[in-house]
């Protein structure tokens, strides 16, 4: 693994949109349910402006060499658990193709760690597709442990 850039973080704008879901859709889950493209759908401006005014919301940008090298939402949770403590949760984690292999996956997910640390928050999650099994091994690989077992209800569009 080469880390011949430095990586820096900052929060994502409207602009960047079209790239991060370009992201979110270079890899066979992502393709199927992501609309890449120079002109991307209106919805993903609305979820974006959603995310944006919410101060428990970012989507991330990860930037090296002058690219962006990643993407990653973190959305800070109340709860009553764990003695009412705040949980961190990382959703929607890509690195782009050509950046891979250079540790900004590593870097990304200690950057977002540490933001939860700062906070406060008392935990921090991922879920992750079975269906990557290079994922859930990376995830593993640098400290995550498999503690439940994530379910999700599907709404379809009717």
């Amino acid at each position: 693994m080469r880390r011949d850039h430095e990586v820096t973080f900052r929060e994502a704008t409207r602009d960047d949109l079209p790239q991060i879901v370009r992201l979110l859709a270079d890899d066979p889950l992502g393709m199927t349910r992501e609309t890449p493209g120079e002109v991307i759908p209106e919805a993903y401006f609305a979820a974006f402006a959603a995310i944006e005014r919410d101060p428990n919301n970012a989507v991330i940008v990860a930037e090296s060499g002058g690219a962006v090298a990643g993407t990653m939402q973190i959305t800070y949770i109340p709860g009553l658990t764990y003695t009412g403590g705040e949980r961190a949760q990382i959703e929607g984690v890509r690195v782009a193709a050509e950046q891979r292999g250079r540790g900004i996956g590593q870097i990304m997910i200690g950057w977002a760690i540490e933001q939860a640390r700062a906070r406060g928050c008392r935990v921090v999650q991922l879920t992750t597709d079975r269906q990557r099994p290079d994922s859930i091994r990376f995830y593993q690989k640098i400290g995550f442990r498999p503690s439940h077992m994530g379910m999700k209800y599907h709404l379809k569009d009717d």
